[in-house]
């Protein structure tokens, strides 16, 4: 019958008892499926980690904006790194952290859980939170 027509007999689901084929062209039917792989692939999202860095002496104002960058990216469902960077004297006083953890953890418990509490490395002390499920 595909010899009649002109086409192609193209196998579409060869698992199933018996195979199920369809007259097409076959090279338009490789570049829909290729065109269909391509889109899945392009709204696919591989779990990005998103980096944000604040200081220990960091306003207020601005680590709520930090804060709100931060529940931004949760809510996109990418992991975010708090990394906070002592320079300086800052480093004979790392325990400034402490509150500045505590008030991130608090600000963000509703949409995201701290998954790594990583130590300080040099200079920088970082956390890494991730989407609640």
């Amino acid at each position: 019958m595909a010899q009649n027509k002109g086409t192609d007999l193209v196998e579409i689901a060869p698992m199933n008892n018996p195979p199920v084929c369809k007259l097409a062209d076959f090279s338009k039917f490789r570049y829909e499926r290729e065109k269909k792989l391509k889109e899945a692939r392009k709204k696919h999202k591989g779990g990005q980690v998103k980096e944000l860095r604040i200081r220990p002496k960091i306003g207020i104002h601005d680590l709520d904006i930090k804060i709100n960058h931060m529940r931004e990216f949760i809510a996109e469902r990418d992991k975010v790194r708090l990394t906070i960077v002592f320079r300086g004297r800052e480093m004979e006083h790392t325990e400034q952290a402490k509150p500045l953890v505590d008030r991130v953890k608090e600000r963000v418990a509703d949409v995201a859980v701290l998954e790594q509490d990583i130590p300080m490395e040099g200079n920088r002390k970082s956390l890494l939170f991730a989407p609640k499920k």
